[in-house]
């Protein structure tokens, strides 16, 4: 039944484990403290929110971001984000890369995804702080095509044995930009990029949630390295295992975008996979979409040990 409150929101839930959405909200207009409590609060009970026809403007969206905290400022931007709102990061697929690095879509696709898990990502997971939540509205998408999946890590990591759990507990990942890339013969602009601007830490395979208390398999499909302390071999299926775990369909939601559409999630348990279906369209519209990220705090594994930064700033300046 969905969960409507005294303020007139409804909270309808998507599937058993993941995703709901929300009704009787404009996020355009000034919400009151009791509406922004409903919404935190779905947020970390279904990891991932969404918010239908939404008239709102970068300041709006903004606005919305800030009544949860702090927002990110990235230290680099795609060329398509709004210049005077420096919290606001946009994406615009077949515009972006190409200009950049010299791949079109269909080419940075291809050097960036090696197994059908290629995608799955926990925003900046790389960085020591990861973002504690990311907002995303959608602008302009394909009438058909480009949907997003989240997976829930928290069910995924009670769904497992104790004895593989207590195994997991123990385990350290390294997240490093760009490791699943496969570069370019010769000159590479892309890699020269990841060079420059290169990011690495070692987290927690399991991470404690820092409100709920809930353990989290924090696994990246796209910025993981491997296991420390483990052989190559052993750290490829251990991973393996754990991927499979988390991609169950169980754990899973699957949103279909429309202009207006607004999804909020909790990054430090999910893991999403944006538009895998679209690259053989013959659309050439962009799918235009900005997002807003709210700083985050240092992963603490079960042990009670935080996260260590290998190379790159956090993205919380504070904590430099």
């Amino acid at each position: 039944m969905p969960d409507t409150t005294l303020s007139g929101v409804t909270v309808q839930p998507l599937s058993g484990h993941i995703g709901a959405e929300i009704y009787g909200v404009d996020l355009a207009k000034p919400l009151d403290d009791s509406v922004i409590e409903t919404i935190r609060s779905a947020v970390l009970r279904w990891k991932v929110v969404f918010f239908r026809e939404q008239d709102i403007d970068h300041a709006a969206h903004v606005a919305f971001g800030q009544r949860f905290g702090e927002l990110i400022r990235m230290p680099a931007r795609g060329s398509v984000s709004p210049k005077d709102y420096p919290e606001i990061e946009t994406t615009a697929d077949f515009l972006e890369h190409g200009p950049t690095f010299g791949l079109d879509n269909n080419e940075w696709t291809e050097r960036n995804r090696h197994s059908p898990w290629r995608g799955w990502h926990i925003d900046a997971s790389p960085r020591i702080d990861p973002p504690t939540a990311t907002i995303l509205r959608a602008e302009q998408v394909p009438s058909y095509g480009g949907d997003t999946m989240w997976a829930n890590l928290a069910a995924a990591y009670t769904g497992l044995s104790e004895a593989v759990q207590r195994l997991a507990d123990g385990l350290r990942v390294e997240h490093r930009l760009g490791v699943t890339y496969r570069p370019r013969p010769g000159r590479d602009a892309y890699v020269e990029h990841l060079m420059e601007n290169q990011a690495a830490t070692i987290h927690p395979l399991v991470r404690v949630h820092p409100e709920t208390g809930e353990r989290v398999l924090f696994i990246d499909c796209q910025y993981i390295e491997q296991i420390i302390g483990v052989s190559r071999f052993e750290s490829q299926g251990l991973l393996s295992m754990f991927t499979e775990q988390i991609l169950r369909p169980e754990y899973t939601v699957r949103f279909r975008w429309e202009p207006g559409s607004v999804a909020f999630w909790d990054n430090r348990s999910t893991m999403h996979l944006g538009p895998v279906d679209t690259a053989h369209l013959e659309s050439g519209i962009p799918r235009i979409m900005h997002r807003v990220m709210v700083v985050g705090d240092i992963p603490v594994g079960v042990d009670g040990k935080p996260s260590e930064s290998l190379v790159g700033a956090p993205l919380n300046p504070k904590l430099s």
